[in-house]
């Protein structure tokens, strides 16, 4: 079984990175293999709705996406972290959300796939409800099974993420329900 990580950030090895680092260690340690799909420096162009994937799997941009629509569709559970810049998700992962179009229009390929949300702001209040619950309504349109840490939504965290005690505990707390839900599902 595979869990694949994403950090919607701009920034490798910042507050994000960190969070997914995090989360795929759990997974890893209870056995799941893992992969890590970092956005900081990736080339991802803007959706143009050229139309083409309505016949073609691959969108004919020569970018990263292709690459990383194959990581997603051979994942069991994605978990997704993204940085609250100016009350939600960032503009990458926004712009990567898009192009994912194909792996719905081609069979629904990320359905049924365990999705998991965190978000990193300023503040405790900085706006990660509303940034997870945008993460929430890619996977809900892509047909996955959403969950969150067991009590709410999922990993809520301010930066600096290392001194938040609080925050890294639903971090864990979400990717630990990830972990069970998968499991769950395939057995």
């Amino acid at each position: 079984m595979k869990i694949v990580g994403i950090s919607g950030s701009s920034s490798s090895g910042g507050n994000n990175s960190r969070l997914i680092d995090r989360s795929l260690d759990i997974a890893k340690k209870r056995g799941f293999t893992v992969e890590k799909i970092s956005l900081a420096g990736t080339s991802i162009s803007p959706c143009t709705d050229c139309g083409a994937c309505r016949e073609e799997k691959y969108c004919p941009f020569d970018d990263d996406m292709n690459r990383i629509n194959d990581i997603l569709e051979s994942a069991d559970g994605i978990i997704v972290s993204s940085p609250v810049y100016f009350g939600t998700l960032s503009g990458q992962l926004k712009t990567m959300f898009d192009r994912t179009l194909p792996l719905r229009r081609h069979g629904f390929l990320l359905k049924d796939k365990v999705g998991a949300a965190a978000a990193v702001g300023g503040s405790r209040n900085g706006g990660q409800e509303y940034t997870i619950w945008s993460i929430h309504i890619w996977m809900h349109i892509q047909g996955m099974i959403v969950v969150g840490d067991g009590n709410h939504f999922g990993g809520i965290a301010q930066k600096d993420v290392d001194s938040d005690n609080e925050g890294i505990k639903t971090i864990e707390d979400t990717a630990n329900k990830l972990c069970d839900t998968v499991e769950m599902l395939s057995s």
